[in-house]
C-alpha cells in the first residue's frame, strides 16, 4: 500500500491548538478569526489526512483524544521551529535585530534579574530583550507554544523531555514571624509543626517548595491558616501577626531589613529551592540564547568565600 504524504500546514496547526486549548469550536474560531463552519471544516480534513479522530464532541463541548493529544505536543514543537527559522533567516539577513523574550516569577524578577538583565544588556546591546512575569505554570505553558524563549523560576520537580534545564543555584528559604510575635522560637523541628502557617495555593511552585522542606525532614506539614496569592502577600500578613511563613530568603531580605518581619532559625540544615532555567530543546540553538544562558550560570551562581576574597582583592 502507498504512504500518503501529510501536507499539515501552520495555520491548519494554529487552529487545531486553538481547539485544544478552548475545548469549544466556537470560542477557537472566534480566535483563529474564522467562521465556525470553517473550522470545523479544517479540523475534519486534519482527521482525514492523518486517518485518526483527534476530538470526543459533545454537547459540553470537545476533549482530545489521545492521538490528539500527542498531535498538540508535535505541532507546538513544529510551530515553534518554523518561527524560529524565520527570525534566525531573517536576522542573518540584517532584516531583525537578536531578541529574546524571558519570562520569569515576579519575586526572581525583582531580586535576581533587574540587576543581571541591566549588565547583560551593556555587554550585549545588539539583543533585544522582553520580561514577561508569570506564575510557574503560566510560565510552562509559554514556553511550549513558544512565547517565551526561556525561563527563570524555582523547581517544580516535573520532567518533561521537551525542555533542557539548568541549574543556576540553590537559594536558602528563611522562617519569618511578625515583629511582634510572642511566641518561642521554635528549637527542634517538631516544635515547627505546632506553628500556623501562611502559604500560597496546592500548585503553586513555592507552595510546592513549603511542603518539601516538611518532608525532605520527615515531619508533619503544619497547619496552613491562611492562604495568599503570592510571596509579597504573604510577608505582609506575616508582618501583621497572622501567622508564620517559610519563604525564598531572596524575597524577605528587604522586609527583614526594614524590621517589618523576624528571621527565625530553623532547627536543623536550612531548606533550599533551585533557581533554574528551563527552555526549549532545539537542533539549533540561537545564538542569543546561548550567550543568555552562558551569562546567567556565571553570573547568578552564589559566591563562594573564595570569590569575595578575589573581588575585594581585584
Amino acid at each position: 500500500m502507498e504512504r500518503t504524504e501529510l501536507e499539515m500546514n501552520p495555520r491548519q496547526l494554529k487552529t487545531f491548538l486553538a481547539v485544544a486549548r478552548h475545548c469549544n469550536f466556537t470560542r477557537a474560531a472566534s480566535e483563529a478569526n474564522l467562521a465556525q463552519s470553517s473550522l470545523s471544516d479544517q479540523m475534519q480534513a486534519l482527521e482525514e489526512e492523518l486517518g485518526v479522530q483527534l476530538f470526543e464532541r459533545s454537547r459540553q463541548g470537545v476533549t482530545l483524544t489521545p492521538a490528539g493529544d500527542t498531535l498538540r505536543a508535535y505541532a507546538e514543537e513544529i510551530l515553534a521551529l518554523n518561527d524560529d527559522a524565520r527570525t534566525a533567516t531573517r536576522t542573518a539577513a540584517g532584516l531583525e535585530k537578536q531578541a529574546l523574550t524571558i519570562g520569569t516569577l515576579e519575586t526572581i524578577a525583582v531580586e535576581k534579574l533587574a540587576p543581571f538583565l541591566s549588565r547583560f544588556r551593556r555587554v550585549h546591546a545588539d539583543i533585544a530583550l522582553t520580561l514577561k512575569v508569570a506564575g510557574s505554570g503560566e510560565l510552562q505553558g509559554r514556553l511550549r507554544d513558544g512565547s517565551i524563549d526561556i525561563a527563570f523560576t524555582f523547581d517544580r520537580g516535573e520532567q518533561d523531555e521537551r525542555f533542557a534545564t539548568r541549574l543556576v543555584s540553590q537559594e536558602p528559604l528563611m522562617l519569618i514571624g511578625g515583629r511582634n510575635s510572642t511566641a518561642t522560637p521554635p528549637e527542634s523541628l517538631a516544635d515547627l509543626s505546632r506553628l500556623p502557617f501562611i502559604a500560597t495555593e496546592p500548585g503553586c511552585v513555592y507552595r510546592r517548595l513549603f511542603d518539601t522542606a516538611f518532608a525532605e525532614v520527615g515531619i508533619a506539614a503544619p497547619a496552613i491558616v491562611t492562604q495568599a496569592d503570592s510571596i509579597q502577600t504573604i510577608i505582609r500578613l506575616v508582618a501583621s501577626g497572622a501567622g508564620y511563613g517559610l519563604v525564598p530568603r531572596l524575597a524577605v531580605t528587604p522586609a527583614v531589613e526594614r524590621g517589618d518581619v523576624l528571621e527565625l532559625p530553623w532547627p536543623g540544615d536550612t531548606p533550599t529551592a533551585s533557581l533554574i532555567l528551563i527552555w526549549r530543546r532545539r537542533r539549533v540553538q540561537p545564538p542569543a540564547l546561548s550567550m543568555l544562558l552562558s551569562a546567567a550560570v556565571e553570573e547568578l551562581r552564589p559566591v563562594k568565600p573564595a570569590d569575595a576574597r578575589l573581588r575585594r582583592a581585584g
